[in-house]
């Protein structure tokens, strides 16, 4: 596939999976700074990319955004290059740390005059998180920008960064964010106290976090996403690593290869990660923490696997229209998508992918640069993994190297009064090659109540866990619908898992016979999908080879299809399942389905045999192998 970004000639004897190499990374970090660097303000100060909608911060913390992602860039680019700094960047980055820092902010509102100087850190608000890239970027390359600033640039700056030692961050992966700055400033001798002290409170919040096998929720209970890989584990390995603390490289650096281990395997054959979570804009800064790994010393994955995952990731995007005409990363996924966009983001948000670029940190003769790649884990071998911690089964297939996540664990719910269902969480599936449409009832269970389906609402994980070749995941609910979830009923679900294919089951507690039920399966893009509907079977073809069955096994009288649109393409089409709740007080229904792209014919998905007996699920695949699981009680 022909590249946007000129760059150098592949090498496929080195990079057999991906082509990359060192000089593909430290090209394209450049050609991403030379984008940004036409729309820098007076003095460069501010950055102030091209956007169709500020963030809800505002157009001046927005110019703070830009700054500070793209110097953390900057400061990956050129202290990997041990200093050598042809373009002048951090020239330019220096001129705008004086200028950002050279009104006293907090003292005055900025006027409409003012185009250079930085907003104060408050309480909760967004210069704290810039202020952690900026403290980075300064820290990667105190030798050759801050040990050369006037005294008085020093000043300003360490008093502008050290407001966020003082202020209260987000209950989330911001308290890292003074957490990084701390680790600066007690470098430097800034506010010393308080900078160890920040240190010291940062990693004690995470600490309650933790799930276990290299898992954290972020924040709240059911939080899990890509933040445990670019934020949780990303800054306190970055600051072992800079403060080379054996302590801190012990404990957090066990926790990081523990994550790896099943980190990796969220990887598709062609770079993709999973498409789950909020700030997916972030894009290739999933390969962050895989090159942290190295970084630290501390990953399970040889070098080769390493670059070709990481490589992977970025190849996959800049193939894929993340950068615009002028050369700037979009708001999206592939390109601009509005609908997996948070508030908080504005035009620079996308530039957190700077962090993906850590591997220039590592010297051009680490063996992650020579050796050869080495297959990722989903083009390796067919594996179904279970993840109790998260409350996750990842399913993943090597002739199409396709990665499917079987969501049982993560809901982004607060813990105090639950909201409306995010579907970049709250679905029973994501994928590598899927997104969720917010209305087609992809990937999701419901009553239909007056016409409308209920909500998952927050997940209670029942386990995950292996049975031969297969796997499972379990968890309950309570639907909610109109905000409240409905009095005595719950949901139990059991996800089995083997090979291509995946069998949902759910038992519906308490709810009135006669209620409607849905089930949808993958949204799979396609500009003129084939998509067809026999009894209680649907089928859908899309582009790439993609195609998803959806078929009834127990319970459900009716398919059909509707379209949809998601972060890989605007036209896309949703396999359904109906029936109705007619057993009390409890009612079953069962699914099965496939999500592939293999090119080779596969056993016919109606081959699948499935079994009731009690509380006992039975499932023989279509190539024979039988799976039983009882089902799971809700407690």
């Amino acid at each position: 596939m022909p590249h946007p970004l000129p760059l150098p000639p592949e090498d496929r004897a080195l990079s057999p999976y991906t082509g990359w190499t060192r000089a593909h990374w430290e090209t394209a970090a450049d050609r991403l700074l030379a984008a940004v660097r036409p729309y820098a303000g007076p003095a460069n100060a501010l950055i102030n990319l091209p956007g169709t909608r500020p963030s809800w911060s505002g157009p001046r913390s927005d110019g703070l955004e830009g700054y500070a992602r793209t110097f953390l860039l900057a400061a990956i680019r050129v202290a990997g290059a041990n200093g050598d700094d042809p373009t002048g960047l951090l020239e330019r980055y220096a001129e705008g740390l004086a200028a950002g820092t050279r009104t006293p902010t907090g003292e005055r509102e900025l006027g409409d005059g003012d185009l250079t100087s930085w907003l104060a850190v408050t309480d909760r608000g967004q210069a704290m998180v810039e202020a952690a890239s900026v403290a980075i970027g300064l820290r990667l390359t105190r030798r050759w920008l801050w040990d050369r600033l006037d005294p008085a640039v020093q000043e300003r700056a360490g008093a502008w960064l050290a407001q966020a030692l003082h202020r209260q961050p987000v209950d989330n992966n911001w308290w890292l964010f003074p957490f990084t700055v701390g680790g600066f400033l007690a470098e430097v001798g800034i506010d010393s106290d308080a900078a160890n002290a920040a240190i010291d409170r940062g990693l004690e919040r995470i600490d309650r976090w933790y799930l276990g096998d290299g898992w954290y929720t972020d924040g709240r209970p059911r939080a899990i996403d890509h933040y445990n890989g670019w934020a949780l584990h990303l800054y306190p390995a970055l600051h072992a690593h800079l403060a080379a603390d054996p302590a801190l490289t012990d404990r957090y650096g066990a926790r990081l290869h523990a994550y790896l281990a099943d980190y990796a395997r969220l990887f598709d054959r062609t770079g993709a990660p999973v498409h789950q979570g909020r700030s997916l804009s972030y894009r290739f800064a999933a390969a962050g923490p895989v090159w942290a790994g190295a970084l630290l010393g501390t990953t399970p994955l040889d070098p080769g696997t390493t670059r070709r995952i990481a490589s992977g990731a970025l190849r996959y995007f800049l193939d894929r229209d993340a950068l615009d005409e002028n050369g700037l990363l979009t708001l999206g996924w592939h390109g601009p998508y509005p609908p997996i966009v948070q508030p908080y983001s504005g035009p620079a948000s996308p530039y957190w992918a700077s962090g993906g670029f850590l591997g220039l940190l590592l010297p051009p003769d680490h063996p992650v640069w020579t050796a050869p790649e080495t297959p990722s884990p989903a083009e390796s071998a067919d594996a179904v993994t279970p993840l109790p911690a998260p409350g996750w089964l990842v399913q993943s297939t090597a002739a199409d190297g396709l990665v499917r996540l079987h969501n049982h664990g993560s809901d982004d719910q607060p813990a105090d009064a639950p909201v409306a269902d995010d579907p970049l969480y709250s679905r029973l599936a994501h994928s590598t090659r899927t997104g969720p449409d917010t209305a087609a009832g992809d990937n999701h269970f419901a009553l239909v109540l007056d016409g409308s389906p209920t909500e998952r609402g927050p997940i209670t994980p029942l386990g995950a866990g292996r049975l031969g070749a297969a796997g499972w995941a379990a968890s309950a609910h309570r639907p909610r619908h109109d905000g409240d979830a409905l009095p005595g009923v719950t949901v139990t679900s059991l996800t089995l898992a083997h090979g291509p294919d995946e069998v949902r089951v759910h038992r519906v507690c308490g709810a009135t016979p006669g209620t409607a039920v849905r089930e949808g399966g993958w949204a799979v893009t396609g500009a003129a999908p084939d998509a067809r509907v026999t009894g209680a079977h649907a089928l859908v073809t899309g582009d790439d080879r993609l195609r998803t069955e959806l078929l009834a096994l127990h319970g459900w009288t009716a398919a059909a299809t509707v379209p949809a649109g998601t972060a890989f393409g605007p036209t896309a089409t949703v396999p359904h399942l109906h029936g109705t709740l007619r057993t009390t007080p409890t009612a079953t229904f069962a699914a099965a389905a496939r999500l592939t792209a293999d090119p080779a014919a596969l056993p016919p998905l109606t081959a699948l045999a499935f079994t009731l007996t009690d509380d006992t699920v039975t499932v023989t695949w279509p190539d024979g192998t039988s799976t039983s699981r009882a089902l799971p009680s809700a407690g």
